[in-house]
């Protein structure tokens, strides 16, 4: 098998959650393109502890970035292959 499938496919299982997904979309769709962890979880409305469960898997699969911003770490999306997918999702159903 093709390693860009195989890198494909785990960008694929990590957006495959709701949570996830909406949390790409969210650091996306913002004018500077990045988000801090309590901006995340305003939007969601679910525990800080959540938003940093799903924050470490994206991280992990190499689709966002943590960058720090004096004392509050903000994350973008890194991966191309993420930003293309929630593009395509904002066409069809955002």
């Amino acid at each position: 098998m093709k390693l860009k499938y195989v890198r494909e496919s785990e960008v694929l299982k990590a957006l495959a959650h709701p949570v996830r997904l909406q949390m790409v979309e969210i650091i996306t769709s913002l004018r500077e393109n990045e988000c801090s962890v309590s901006t995340i979880q305003k939007k969601l409305g679910i525990p800080q502890s959540t938003v940093s469960q799903h924050l470490q898997t994206l991280r992990n699969k190499g689709i966002i970035e943590g960058g720090k911003r004096g004392a509050v770490i903000c994350y973008r999306v890194k991966d191309k292959c993420a930003k293309e997918i929630i593009k395509i999702l904002r066409k069809l159903y955002f």
